[in-house]
C-alpha cells in the first residue's frame, strides 16, 4: 500500500465508462500511486472489469445513511425542480443522492492523503504533486466568466481520511431540513469554508472550450473534467461546440490514437 491514492466514483454503467478513460489516463500519465475505484450497488460486475483490468482497486461503497426525508429533498425531480439547472443539460442516468457517496472516501484511513477525481475527467499529465497540498483543497467552478472563481468545483479536491471528520460530516449533512442544491459540492464547501483554491488547470471544465477560450492553454491544463453533457452521450447538445474534447476523451476510453497533447491548437488561438 501506498501512503497516497487516486479515488473516483462509480455509481451506475455510464460512470463506470467514464472510469475506464479516467484510470487509462491516470495510468498513462506515469504515476505509481494506488487508483481506487469506489462503487455503489448501481453497478454490475461486467462493468467493473476493466477498471480491475487496468490496475484499479475495486472498493464496495454503500450509499450514506441519510433519513427518509432528507432521501426525499434530493431526489432528481424535487433538486432539479427546487435548483434547476440553467447552464448545461444533465443526462437521464445522473443522480443526484448518489453523489453523497463520495464522503465515503474520509473513511479510507489507511491512506494519509487522497485526491479524489470524478470519473467523468481525464488527466493528460502527471498530477502527483496535488498529493502536497492540504486538506481542503479544490479548483474553481469557473466555466462561464471568472466572477465564478469564489465557488469550488468538487470534481476535484485534495482531502485527508479520518472517521472523526466523515462521522462529523454525516451529522450535519442530514441536519432537520438541510438541503443542498449541488449535492457534494454545495456541502462541501459548507464543510470547508476556508478551502484552499488549486489552480483552476487541474480541474478544467469543459465549457470553458468555448465560454473563456483564452483561458485554455494546452502546456497548463492537466485535468479535463466534462461537466454537465458527458463524452460518451449520444446526440449530445454540444458535441459541434466540443468536438475536440470529445474525440480526446475517447481515444483515452478505447486506449487508441491518443494525441500528443502538445500538438494541439488552443480554442482561444483562432480569435
Amino acid at each position: 500500500m501506498t501512503r497516497h491514492a487516486y479515488v473516483t466514483l462509480v455509481t451506475n454503467a455510464d460512470y463506470a465508462l467514464g472510469a475506464t478513460a479516467l484510470v487509462r489516463s491516470l495510468k498513462l500519465t506515469g504515476t505509481t500511486t494506488d487508483i481506487v475505484v469506489l462503487h455503489t450497488g448501481g453497478v454490475a460486475d461486467d462493468a467493473l472489469r476493466p477498471l480491475a483490468a487496468l490496475g484499479a482497486r475495486l472498493e464496495r461503497a454503500e450509499l450514506l445513511p441519510t433519513s427518509e426525508a432528507f432521501n426525499e429533498r434530493h431526489q432528481r425531480a424535487r433538486l432539479h425542480a427546487n435548483a434547476p439547472f440553467t447552464k448545461g443539460n444533465k443526462p437521464a442516468f445522473h443522480t443526484p443522492l448518489d453523489n453523497f457517496a463520495k464522503l465515503r472516501l474520509w473513511q479510507l484511513e489507511r491512506y494519509e492523503k487522497i485526491v479524489f477525481i470524478d470519473a467523468d475527467a481525464i488527466v493528460i499529465r502527471n498530477v502527483d504533486r496535488l498529493f502536497g497540498y492540504p486538506e481542503f483543497s479544490a479548483a474553481p467552478n469557473v466555466y462561464e466568466t471568472l466572477a465564478d472563481f469564489h465557488r469550488l468545483n468538487s470534481g476535484v479536491f485534495v482531502a485527508k481520511p479520518s472517521r472523526a471528520t466523515f462521522e462529523a460530516m454525516l451529522a450535519r449533512l442530514d441536519a432537520p431540513d438541510a438541503f443542498w442544491p449541488r449535492t457534494d459540492q454545495t456541502f462541501l464547501q459548507a464543510f470547508f469554508p476556508d478551502w484552499h483554491g488549486l489552480p483552476v488547470f487541474f480541474n478544467m471544465l469543459q465549457y470553458v472550450w468555448f465560454n473563456l477560450p483564452e483561458l485554455w492553454d494546452w502546456k497548463s491544463v492537466s485535468v479535463i473534467h466534462y461537466q454537465y453533457e458527458k463524452p460518451w452521450e449520444a446526440n449530445h447538445p454540444r458535441a459541434d461546440r466540443v468536438k475536440p474534447l470529445i474525440e480526446l476523451w475517447r481515444a483515452y476510453a478505447t486506449g487508441e490514437g491518443i494525441p500528443d497533447i502538445s500538438t494541439l491548437a488552443n480554442p482561444g488561438a483562432a480569435r
